[in-house]
């Protein structure tokens, strides 16, 4: 066997590998998208499930073709609602105002836990 012969098959082998990833790329995509998609009834996204079974490449091609805008617009807005999600979350564990920190370092150094000098570098440390 010649070198070329061994080329042309290893970058044919690369080369079905590539387009099955890609098929299940779409596949996991669309199935995805059929169950974010809430204005569907189910027995249409059981009828894509079907024909994804049945006639595969050629239903992956049709859903893209029909349904591929509303895909993009569900999933930017999946996008938005996580990102909404992720702010608030954020927003409501994180570290309080400085203020709240001076009130709990004066509550401290009531309490006798730290010194006043203590405070002091405290409240220098959240003014600046």
């Amino acid at each position: 066997m010649s070198f070329w012969e061994n080329f042309w098959d290893i970058f044919w082998w690369f080369f079905t590998a590539c387009v099955f990833f890609a098929y299940l790329f779409g596949v996991f995509a669309v199935i995805g998208d059929l169950f974010r998609d809430h204005g569907l009834s189910g027995w249409w996204k059981a009828v894509w499930i079907f024909f994804l079974c049945f006639l595969p490449f050629v239903t992956l091609l049709v859903y893209l073709a029909a349904r591929g805008d509303g895909m993009a617009e569900r999933s930017i807005e999946r996008a938005r609602r996580d990102q909404d999600e992720a702010d608030s979350y954020i927003r409501r564990v994180s570290a309080a105002s400085p203020a709240d920190e001076i009130s709990k370092a004066k509550a401290l150094m009531d309490a006798g836990t730290i010194s006043p000098e203590e405070f002091a570098r405290i409240k220098t440390r959240l003014l600046i």
